[in-house]
């Protein structure tokens, strides 16, 4: 059975996450008729809204930039405007050398601009090797790219690195400070380091420059109330409300170019599509795209991913009262702990608080680049290492009254030395494909505005080419 395609063209989307959504939603508001395709049983990737001692908390990610517009605006459209809100509070530590230590200001994502930004962090010795800056040779920082660790412990010595960079960027990525790209992960700094003598004056110069910009009087973060959880399920809803079409548990297990666009073969049909959107992680994109790109394929097989989990729990409020204020601390590698930061997650959000005025509910993550050890140990090993180390960092003994362990298997795309280079080489290849485009985390960045970004960026992409932006072709199913 074949039907005329209104408007626009027939889309396929590949992958449910967050950036796939953003595609679809560009592209059925658009006009176009558009089928998601998710594998799992569930949409949102890394977003996913639950529930602990009957409060409704994010199992994934909880927060997005909000200086960034994209996701923000997202929200938005869908109708969830009204339920934005800013963390109650923003005040937040580092757990270093046996004590809860606030956390620096002054910095570019641990990089400081004088020894006075990260005095009470560093040692004495520390404060002063930051303060005698070694001059590195000009081509220290090449044209292509240079590891954020390497450089700025080339500079400033190790500890300012192991202490307040290596946790700040590990909290984003769940990667190696030594290992990230200053390109891909900080780029103001790495377009200063260029222009600068000194790394203090690269810092300066990207604070000046902040200060000097567009001026930002919200929030830096947003949440939502209910749970950032509450996004792609809501963004979903927008899609089916245009006429999109959504199918979990389908994945995909082909994809031909055609004379007259793209065949996406699942287990139960094939859908004849103009345009095909690949929204899946590396692996599964580098599988689908291995016929028709073998150079997009190749860049895609050799991403490499960090897994970690999230140990969520709830306490009863009178039991907490050793708990710290704050939003929660993060935790150097270098201390040899095995959680990696906490999120009090009833202090940092209202609507937490507000579910449950007699529980305290917070979350630990364990894992990172590298360090996956425990991972593959049960859900109790996790609860246990977790209270230990709240322990000993807060004082918080007691027992939790529920608990939730949730695994994120290759969780996060990391971005090594080179990286933005592999993906202009896949961007590129793909680009040799007409109507076919690829989104997501590992493309433009991990955040939630830099993955619908890339999702819409994906789908504009598509809307622009005239030859599919035309509509004549027939669309049907075989």
């Amino acid at each position: 059975m074949n039907a005329e395609t209104p408007h626009g063209g027939r889309a396929v989307v590949i992958g449910g996450g967050i950036a796939g959504l953003a595609a679809a939603h560009r592209l059925v508001t658009a006009g176009w008729r558009v089928t998601v395709l998710e594998a799992t049983d569930r949409l949102g990737g890394k977003l996913r809204a639950g529930e602990i001692a009957g409060v409704r908390v994010d199992l994934g990610a909880e927060s997005m930039l909000a200086r960034r517009p994209e996701a923000v605006d997202l929200a938005r459209a869908v109708g969830l405007g009204d339920l934005l809100q800013p963390p109650a509070t923003t005040t937040a530590a580092i757990w270093t050398r046996d004590a809860l230590r606030p956390m620096p200001q002054g910095h570019v994502m641990g990089v400081p601009g004088s020894p006075d930004a990260v005095a009470g962090l560093l040692s004495a010795e520390g404060l002063a090797r930051v303060a005698r800056e070694t001059d590195l040779p000009p081509d220290a920082v090449a044209d292509d790219d240079v590891a954020v660790g390497a450089y700025v412990a080339g500079r400033f010595g190790r500890e300012v690195v192991d202490r307040l960079v290596e946790p700040l960027l590990g909290g984003v990525y769940a990667g190696d400070a030594y290992r990230i790209s200053m390109r891909a992960a900080v780029p103001s700094l790495f377009d200063a380091v260029r222009a600068h003598g000194t790394l203090t004056e690269a810092v300066r110069a990207v604070q000046r420059a902040q200060r000097n910009g567009q001026p930002q009087t919200g929030p830096a973060f947003m949440g939502i109330e209910g749970g950032i959880g509450r996004l792609p399920l809501a963004v979903a809803d927008a899609i089916t409300a245009h006429g999109g079409r959504i199918r979990t548990r389908t994945p995909v297990r082909g994809l031909v170019r055609r004379p007259d666009g793209w065949q996406v073969r699942t287990e139960e049909e094939t859908l004849h599509a103009d345009a095909v959107v690949v929204a899946t992680p590396a692996g599964p994109a580098a599988a689908l795209l291995a016929a028709e790109s073998p150079a997009a394929a190749a860049g895609l097989a050799g991403v490499e991913y960090a897994s970690m989990a999230l140990v969520t729990l709830a306490f009863r409020r009178a039991d907490a009262r050793a708990l710290p204020a704050g939003s929660g601390f993060l935790v150097p590698p270098v201390d040899g702990r095995t959680i990696k930061a906490s999120t009090f997650s009833s202090q940092k959000w209202q609507w937490v608080a507000d579910g449950s005025p007699d529980l305290v509910v917070l979350r630990t993550s364990v894992g990172r680049y590298g360090d996956e050890e425990y991972l593959g140990r049960e859900d109790a090993d996790l609860v246990a290492v977790s209270l230990a180390d709240l322990a000993a960092a807060t004082g918080l003994s007691a027992r939790p009254v529920a608990t939730e362990v949730t695994r994120w298997t290759g969780g996060l795309p990391q971005y090594p030395v080179g990286h933005l280079a592999r993906v202009r080489r896949i961007q590129d290849a793909v680009a040799g494909l007409p109507g076919l485009r690829v989104c997501g985390a590992v493309y433009e960045g991990v955040g939630i505005p830099a993955c619908v970004a890339s999702g819409r960026r994906a789908a504009d992409e598509i809307l622009a080419t005239p030859t599919l932006a035309r509509g004549t072709r027939t669309e049907g199913r075989e």
